[in-house]
């Protein structure tokens, strides 16, 4: 009997030592991370669902810039090449190069879409407008998505950086997980200047 009740009140008392030190924020913390991770990778695979009929109605357009149109085949290309699952948090490499892919495509598909501005024939095209349109909403489910995760990832990494929790993430081995940057996205998402060997059709 005592030792049934010392057994319970050791189990208490490590219980209380462990919500303390914030091993449940933890838990808490790192599922919300993965569910984050999940929906910015659903948002990118929206996006790269839809290239290929944008790329295909394009390429209707008689004299359409073929590198900018390239460009995109092969950001795409490039981007679902890599093997997107919620674990690229458990690899800053993975994730960095996955971050770097999914740029050049949101570059590739910018530059892209102010070159069709120049084809009449593409402004006047409902099928064309209305896939401009599901990938202008799947990149603002995009931006909410990633938004969404680099709240969480912040919240995460501070309490694996802060005392005396950070001793609870090397116990229990919780790093500091990798975050989207912000790096070169303004140079990413800049309006490029468009030029034209002839110009474009009339």
């Amino acid at each position: 009997m005592f030792r049934t009740l010392r057994i319970a009140s050791l189990a208490f008392i490590c219980s209380l030592c462990l919500s303390g030190c914030g091993y449940n924020e933890f838990q808490r913390l790192d599922e919300q991370v993965k569910a984050g991770m999940s929906e910015v990778l659903n948002q990118y695979q929206r996006r790269a669902d839809l290239i290929p009929n944008i790329v295909a109605t394009v390429k209707g357009e008689a004299n359409f810039e073929q590198e900018t149109l390239t460009k995109v085949i092969e950001a795409r290309s490039k981007a679902t090449s890599i093997q997107a699952t919620p674990e690229l948090i458990n690899d800053p490499a993975a994730f960095a190069r996955f971050q770097q892919a999914q740029g050049e495509l949101s570059g590739a598909l910018g530059r892209l879409m102010v070159v069709s501005e120049q084809y009449p024939n593409l402004k006047a095209n409902q099928g064309f407008q209305d896939l401009r349109v599901q990938l202008e909403g799947t990149e603002n489910r995009v931006t909410v998505a990633r938004n969404r995760y680099i709240k969480t990832v912040t919240e995460f990494n501070v309490l694996a950086r802060s005392f005396p929790s950070n001793l609870t993430a090397m116990v229990f081995g919780y790093p500091v997980k990798p975050n989207f940057s912000v790096q070169n996205e303004a140079e990413i998402s800049k309006t490029p200047a468009v030029s034209f060997d002839k110009p474009a059709p009339k």
